[in-house]
């Protein structure tokens, strides 16, 4: 019982995942993401399209904002080592 309780405490580390192929560049996730974590980027997709990239140094918070925003259903969120 008491190594349960531990686990829950532990911090846990997410990481957004964005499905380029998906991807319109709209920029919402980034807008709405709590933590900082999204950026759009530079570089093109074969859509044409800026989709959003991970900030270097930024830790995910799991709040799942950009999951829930997206009108495309192009990025989640993931528990790292999992």
């Amino acid at each position: 019982m008491f190594w349960r309780n531990i686990c829950l405490l532990m911090p846990r580390k997410y990481a957004p995942r964005i499905l380029e192929s998906g991807c319109k560049g709209c920029g919402i996730c980034a807008h709405f993401c709590t933590g900082g974590v999204l950026e759009m980027s530079g570089e093109f997709t074969q859509k044409g399209y800026h989709p959003p990239r991970t900030k270097k140094g930024s830790e995910c918070k799991g709040c799942r904002n950009c999951e829930l925003m997206c009108p495309d259903l192009a990025i989640f969120v993931e528990e790292e080592g999992k």
